[in-house]
């Protein structure tokens, strides 16, 4: 499969409907250590996910019955943003650990929503359910040539800003957006998957060499908490023998709580996950190795300002 070729499509047919979002480095991290971060949670609807909704949606023939999507939240708000944008019916369902958060976002798009009990794998379950009812088009939340190549956009668009790293570390749920990475860049980087001790999907696949369902808890599980890796994620990892990082939930929250600090990002747990590879000491990089971090996603479970 020429994965830069639908990523260059991708980046195309989405360039008109999502943000270019920033970068910057920073000293500020680790002692006499530079680190390039992107900041994607200033994407439309505080994630990623809206890459890989759009070019999902203007890649097909949406049938009348609209879209249906299942999700942790984020893929959720996305697909319904990206419906409302091109007038296009959407349901989506959730599961209750996505938070107030998520769901009040996803409600504001005017989208149907319905919140099942349990974690993201019984909202796929419904979703399928809905779209074998009405004929209404399934958007995968990570494991789909067009989700994939939609998240892949933004690797490109780092690129075309010029990032320095030899190596980038991604925060990892079902691995749509380390796939789309790994996708775009071919080994040309080195990609650094990290996940939580409590909801560590590809970690898992990595060492069964297959996906397997695992259990999922933990302060970034409404995010990064799928049950089983993609099988595009796993694929692209084992031919790229991609590194695992598992972190404990007290270092993703000291990391949430350094954004905050020293940059006045106020992000979710998961969009913390890959930065605390590095405070942690999980992750220490080599002499002069040049390190990026990705900064995914800005909904935590509860509102502040609420």
């Amino acid at each position: 499969m020429n994965w830069q070729m639908l990523i260059e499509d991708a980046a195309n047919r989405i360039e008109p409907y999502i943000v270019k979002t920033p970068t910057f480095s920073t000293k500020d991290i680790i002692k006499n250590q530079s680190i390039e971060l992107k900041f994607e949670h200033l994407q439309h609807t505080g994630s990623f996910k809206p890459r890989g909704a759009f070019n999902s949606l203007l890649s097909a023939d949406v049938p009348k019955a609209g879209v249906v999507a299942a999700s942790g939240g984020n893929h959720g708000a996305a697909v319904a943003y990206a419906a409302t944008k091109l007038n296009l019916p959407a349901h989506i369902f959730v599961p209750k650990i996505a938070g107030k958060t998520k769901i009040d976002l996803i409600k504001a798009t005017g989208a149907q929503l319905t919140v099942v009990e349990g974690a993201y794998a019984n909202a796929l379950i419904a979703a399928e359910n809905f779209e074998e009812e009405t004929g209404a088009m399934q958007v995968h939340a990570f494991d789909s040539v067009e989700t994939t190549s939609g998240q892949g956009t933004l690797m490109r668009e780092w690129e075309k800003q010029g990032l320095k790293a030899d190596t980038i570390l991604i925060a990892v749920g079902g691995g749509g957006l380390i796939a789309g990475a790994m996708a775009w860049l071919q080994g040309t980087r080195k990609v650094i998957a990290v996940e939580p001790e409590q909801s560590c999907a590809l970690h898992s696949a990595m060492k069964s060499n297959q996906p397997v369902d695992v259990t999922v808890s933990g302060i970034a599980s409404n995010a990064l908490g799928a049950k089983k890796a993609g099988n595009i994620c796993f694929e692209l990892a084992k031919a790229q023998q991609i590194k695992t990082l598992l972190l404990k939930d007290s270092d993703i929250a000291f990391a949430q709580k350094l954004l905050w600090n020293k940059f006045r990002q106020f992000v979710e747990p998961a969009a913390s996950t890959a930065l605390a590879a590095v405070t942690s000491g999980t992750y220490i990089p080599e002499k002069d190795e040049k390190i990026a971090i990705l900064v995914c996603g800005a909904n935590p479970p509860l509102n502040p300002f609420d």
